[in-house]
């Protein structure tokens, strides 16, 4: 799979079924400016997938604020069953975002080392990978984050493909 470094990763050449490797990138998530989930390199896991920019799941440690399940499930044919949580905003307890954090409690086969660990959507959450803002994957089903080293045909809104340049 991938070395980490400045070299370009073409979504067309990641597996498929997808693997989940430990990445060496830090991975932080804001809200409203303010840092709520900083998960050093070493120790957050990436999954790859034929055309999906990688999905990054961080160790619960890592995120600063209190989660709450929420009632939705989703179910993935690799991975198996996925949770999701609402977080409270930091700056107004008016402000609850559900349904944008999700993991999975018991992953199925190949999948054990993301057990329990979190995955952010991009929005409405500003997201960095080794201080690079991430970009939203096409759409709003899956989970990916785009950044500057991620090129190739994309998958993205409802299965339709939106190429990245």
């Amino acid at each position: 799979m991938p070395s980490h470094g400045t070299r370009k990763y073409n979504v067309q050449t990641f597996p498929r079924p997808p693997v989940v490797e430990r990445t060496n990138r830090h991975i932080q998530v804001k809200w409203h400016g303010q840092l709520i989930a900083d998960c050093p390199a070493g120790e957050a896991y990436w999954v790859l997938e034929t055309h999906h920019p990688p999905t990054y799941y961080i160790p619960a440690s890592t995120v600063r604020m209190p989660l709450a399940t929420t009632p939705r499930t989703t179910f993935c044919e690799w991975k198996g069953t996925a949770t999701y949580y609402s977080m409270m905003s930091p700056i107004s307890a008016a402000e609850t975002i559900s349904n944008r954090i999700w993991s999975y409690n018991e992953p199925q086969k190949g999948f054990e080392p993301i057990k329990g660990y979190l995955a952010f959507y991009v929005g409405p959450w500003e997201c960095y990978v080794d201080g690079e803002r991430a970009h939203q994957q096409p759409g709003d089903y899956y989970g990916g984050w785009l950044t500057q080293d991620i090129e190739g045909v994309v998958k993205g809104q409802w299965g339709n493909w939106d190429p990245v340049l």
